[in-house]
């Protein structure tokens, strides 16, 4: 009688871990899914409201294609003088210059021509404990910090992070994709690296 009432119960135990394992399942697929939804929607919506139009979704349609538009201009040879003109002006507004360049440098940092993050590095903190980073200033000489350099650490799941001065006998270069290490960070070190190559580790 016992063993069949222990019977039911891990067989009800199962059935319950079950559906709880379809529960779980289904809130990784739908949580990131609306998120997503809701954060575009916003954007949108926010976007319509500045511009004060009814049209669901058609200011959003018009910054993108202005965004588009404002490259494809930036980038002939006939207007380039004018936006670097219209740079330099920004660049000297004392405070606006301090906004501008700053965000400017940023952007350009992940996703300009010369892009900076292009140095991932392993730092060691530690015996035994490592934080990995990239380097964006070799020499810091003029701060007469000679034999360190500049790394910036990401943090993970924020678009910010913090900058250290470092002595290179504690980094190891890492080998991989800039790329990759950043999404690594980024994550929280959850997603898998594409490739990982060997590092001095």
């Amino acid at each position: 009688m016992n063993y069949g009432k222990e019977r039911i119960k891990r067989s009800f135990g199962a059935r319950i871990r079950k559906l709880l394992s379809y529960f779980i399942k289904g809130l990784l697929i739908s949580l990131p899914t609306y998120a997503t939804y809701r954060i575009l929607r916003g954007l949108m919506e926010t976007i319509d409201e500045v511009l004060l139009l009814e049209t669901p979704g058609l200011g959003f349609v018009i910054v993108i294609g202005s965004i588009f538009m404002i490259g494809f201009i930036g980038s002939s040879f006939i207007t380039r003088p004018i936006v670097d003109l219209i740079d330099d002006i920004i660049s000297n507004i004392p405070f606006v210059k301090t906004i501008y360049t700053s965000v400017k440098d940023l952007m350009e940092a992940f996703v300009g021509e010369k892009k900076k993050f292009d140095k991932p590095v392993i730092v060691e903190l530690a015996p035994g404990i490592y934080k990995p980073g990239f380097i964006t200033q070799d020499d810091l000489s003029l701060l007469s910090l000679p034999g360190m350099v500049a790394v910036y650490m990401p943090h993970s799941y924020a678009f910010s992070g913090n900058l250290f001065f470092v002595d290179k006998q504690k980094l190891q270069k890492y080998k991989g994709e800039s790329s990759n290490l950043m999404k690594f960070i980024i994550s929280g070190g959850v997603i898998k690296l594409d490739e990982i190559n060997e590092t001095t580790l």
